[in-house]
């Protein structure tokens, strides 16, 4: 009986290892193929993860480039910008110089038309003042109010650059021609002795001559026209307005006040 027990036993022990041994084959079969997709899968997913970082990597160059690209877009731009402003005020700049040219030549144009104007009435003297000094009958001397008038004459022309005065002396109509020729020139000449030595004017700026009863202030031999014709008509030529106008625009202003001088 303990003999059957104990076979019973073995038995039973072998169909166990039997049974263990095939499960665990069964078990690693079974195990092996899913391991082996575990490591697939794992190894993949190393893998998918590395060609993520590259994938970062490559986007964040990508990024990079295109991030400076555009910096340097921006800046190439807004040089552009600065060169344009630059060239536009460089433009105005060239246009002011250009207009500023044009108003100069315009002002050059009209100084030379001026100038060529002024140049060819140099020697146009204008009449300035007259003076007339009266004489007695059949007299040359000056009296106290003629001298007086001359002084005044002499110190009005003291302050002009380019004059002449022009002495004219006549008579009335009484008497023969020669005779009152020359008286006219006595008359004249005490004139023009007077201004030179008692005005200090220059001789060479005096020009006389007598006309005896020739050009008549008055027609007739009565008294009046005799006393209006006695005489001697000193005459201030001058061209200080012409040389004037060459300082420019006060020329002008110059010519007006020098013609505006009253005659006496």
């Amino acid at each position: 009986m303990k003999a059957l027990l104990a076979a019973t036993a073995v038995i039973a022990s072998a169909g166990l290892l039997a049974t263990g041994c095939a499960t665990k084959k069964y078990v690693r079969n079974t195990a092996a193929p899913i391991q082996a997709k575990v490591d697939q899968v794992g190894e993949q997913t190393s893998k998918n993860s590395q060609s993520i970082e590259e994938t970062r990597t490559q986007v964040k160059d990508v990024d990079e480039r295109a991030q400076s690209g555009i910096n340097g877009a921006q800046e190439r731009a807004s040089t552009a910008d600065q060169h344009a402003l630059t060239a536009d005020q460089h433009a105005s700049d060239a246009m002011n110089r250009a207009n500023d040219a044009s108003r100069a030549s315009d002002q050059n144009r009209q100084g030379i038309d001026q100038l060529r104007g002024v140049v060819s009435n140099i020697d146009d003297y204008k009449l300035q003042t007259t003076v007339s000094v009266p004489f007695k009958f059949d007299r040359f001397n000056l009296s106290t109010d003629a001298k007086q008038d001359l002084d005044k004459l002499a110190g009005d022309v003291k302050s002009d650059k380019r004059f002449f005065i022009a002495v004219e002396g006549f008579t009335d109509l009484v008497g023969a021609h020669e005779y009152n020729e020359t008286l006219s020139r006595r008359r004249a000449d005490s004139v023009v002795q007077y201004l030179v030595a008692n005005g200090d004017i220059p001789i060479y700026r005096i020009h006389m001559i007598g006309l005896g009863d020739q050009k008549p202030v008055e027609e007739g031999k009565n008294r009046t026209a005799n006393a209006k014709n006695r005489r001697v008509e000193v005459k201030v030529f001058s061209a200080d307005q012409v040389t004037a106008a060459l300082s420019g625009p006060t020329g002008a202003s110059a010519d007006r006040s020098s013609a505006e001088k009253p005659s006496r």
